[in-house]
C-alpha cells in the first residue's frame, strides 16, 4: 500500500488530521471565521474536513480547497453532497503552492501543512498572498514541547521550541488573536485512534495481501510515538492577523 492509502485507514475514525478534538476544532473555526466576508480557503486540505465543518455552521460561507491526493479530493466532493454544501465547496487537484485565485480569501486555513511549502515562513506568505484585506489565517503547526531525541528529530526533522516558533511568526509580521496548544489528551488521543484504525483495519481483513504490512506499520509507529516523540513533540494552532502598517 501507497502512503496515501495507509493516511486514508488510519485516520478513518479521527477525520482531522492533526491533533485536535471536535470541540477545540470549533473554537478555532470560530475564531478564524470571517466576520464580514464569506470566503474561505484551505491549502493542502486533504478530505476538506475544517472546511466542511465550517461550512455546516455558517450558510454565508463559501470554500475552496486544495490538495494533491486525487482520494482525498473525490472524498471531499461526495461528502460536500452528502451534507448539501457542493454547491458551496470547491476542491482543486493541484499543489497547494501553485494554486491561483483571482479573488482573495477571508479566511486561509494551513493546519499540519507547511511541508508542502517548504516551512513555516513560506507558507505563511503563501497566505499572505491569498489573504483580503482584514483577513485571518489558521495555522497549525508541529513544535518541541522539550528537548527531542535524536530519533524525533530524524522523523519530524528540525522543529523550533513554542516560543521561537511565536517570535519567528510575530517578528514576519503576524499577530495572534486565538490559539490553541493541543493537549497531552488530545495528542495521545490523536495517535491511539491513527494506531487502532491501522490495526483493526488488519485484523478485519486477514485475507486482505496488505495486511501484514498494515499491522507491523500499526507496531511499528506505536513503537516511534512511544519509545521516539510521544514525551517531546507538540501541536499549536494559531489564528493570526497581519500586522502590516502598524
Amino acid at each position: 500500500m501507497n502512503h496515501e492509502q495507509i493516511s486514508g485507514i488510519a485516520h478513518a475514525d479521527h477525520p482531522i488530521k492533526a491533533p485536535l478534538d471536535d470541540e477545540s476544532v470549533r473554537r478555532l473555526l470560530e475564531h478564524g471565521a470571517p466576520r464580514d466576508g464569506e470566503r474561505v480557503l484551505d491549502l493542502g486540505c486533504g478530505t476538506a474536513e475544517w472546511l466542511l465543518r465550517a461550512l455546516a455552521t455558517h450558510p454565508r460561507l463559501h470554500a475552496e480547497g486544495v490538495d494533491t491526493s486525487e482520494v482525498s479530493v473525490e472524498q471531499a466532493r461526495r461528502s460536500a453532497g452528502l451534507l448539501g454544501v457542493e454547491d458551496r465547496l470547491v476542491v482543486h487537484q493541484q499543489k497547494a503552492s501553485e494554486f491561483v485565485s483571482d479573488q482573495p480569501f477571508d479566511l486561509v486555513v494551513s493546519v499540519g501543512a507547511t511541508h508542502a511549502f517548504g516551512g513555516l515562513l513560506p507558507t505563511l506568505a503563501a497566505a499572505r498572498e491569498h489573504l483580503a484585506p482584514g483577513g485571518r489565517v489558521l495555522l497549525g503547526e508541529s513544535f518541541w514541547d522539550r528537548e527531542p531525541s535524536a530519533e524525533a528529530v530524524e522523523i519530524f526533522g528540525e522543529l523550533h521550541d513554542l516560543a521561537t516558533t511565536v517570535d519567528l511568526i510575530a517578528a514576519d509580521g503576524w499577530a495572534p488573536v486565538h490559539a490553541h496548544v493541543s493537549t497531552r489528551a488530545e495528542l495521545d488521543a490523536y495517535e491511539w485512534s491513527c494506531l487502532g484504525s491501522l490495526a483493526s483495519w488488519a485484523l478485519d481483513h486477514p485475507a486482505d495481501p496488505n495486511a501484514a504490512e498494515i499491522l507491523r506499520t500499526a507496531h511499528e509507529r506505536r513503537a516511534e510515538w512511544l519509545r521516539g516523540y510521544r514525551d517531546s513533540f507538540g501541536f499549536v494552532s494559531l489564528v493570526l492577523r497581519p500586522t502590516s502598517g502598524l
